[in-house]
């Protein structure tokens, strides 16, 4: 699901831009919209202010009373909000401020609907990329949005799972290691190491017949049978920049880049 705010002060130009985006919802797209209509920046910024809401995607007209859409903008952009901001004007006077509030398009009235659509593809495609690089956990009664490249590693204690992340923390998870792994076997980073680690190769900076180094300065003591497995797909991963260094009786990979 993709929240689209519409914000236009004429009920004209609102009622064509949503019809335009229920016809492409009609057509062969993947993704699911949730559109929200405002006829002023006052009535979208007191709905951010007093209830969060986050839209995916603003497309917002630059032109209304009391205040421009550059201004809301820009108000929207001190409280926080990250979200794509798409203009609709009939001039491109303001295209200079437009750029200066992190717009990522700026489209002239009469809208076409095949430009809107271009618009759609790219930046939901962009959401929708981005969303793929974090989970959804629940953490300590909240659900939290947890970026993959901040996971360092995973670790079954007994019948609690605990997940480490690059600031140090440690929260406990209410899953199950298989329930775990299943989120994350999609990630070529992340790999199982015996019953009781999943890892993130990507914060390995070397490891041995014995042990993980990893870049937060912690050592994993690799279990029985883990070592050859774990190797191979180290090196896999790091073929391009992994050097292969012989150390008495142990190979020892090293990350190199």
């Amino acid at each position: 699901m993709y929240r689209i705010a519409l914000c236009d002060d004429e009920i004209t130009e609102l009622d064509k831009t949503e019809m335009m985006l229920h016809n492409y919802q009609k057509s062969d797209t993947e993704y699911e919209l949730e559109i929200s209509r405002f006829g002023s920046a006052e009535q979208l910024l007191e709905r951010v202010r007093k209830q969060g809401y986050k839209p995916d995607l603003l497309l917002l007209d630059v032109y209304m009373p009391k205040k421009l859409g550059t201004e809301a903008a820009k108000e929207l952009r001190d409280m926080g909000s990250d979200s794509r901001i798409v203009f609709l004007t009939a001039s491109v006077t303001h295209a200079l401020e437009a750029f200066r509030v992190d717009a990522v398009q700026y489209l002239v009235k009469p809208v076409l609907e095949r430009e809107l659509f271009l618009v759609l593809d790219k930046f939901l495609g962009e959401i929708e990329r981005e969303r793929k690089k974090y989970l959804l956990l629940k953490i300590d009664g909240r659900i939290c949005r947890v970026a993959l490249q901040e996971i360092v590693y995973c670790e079954a204690q007994r019948k609690y799972q605990y997940l480490y992340l690059t600031d140090g923390t440690r929260s406990q998870l209410r899953l199950t290691m298989a329930e775990i792994y299943k989120m994350l076997s999609d990630y070529t980073e992340f790999v199982k190491v015996g019953v009781s680690y999943i890892v993130n190769l990507e914060h390995i900076e070397s490891l041995n017949s014995q042990e993980i180094q990893l870049d937060s300065g912690e050592r994993l003591h690799l279990p029985r049978g883990a070592y050859q497995p774990l190797k191979e797909q180290y090196f896999q991963y790091y073929c391009r920049g992994g050097i292969q260094n012989d150390s008495g009786n142990h190979t020892v990979f090293i990350r190199t880049s």
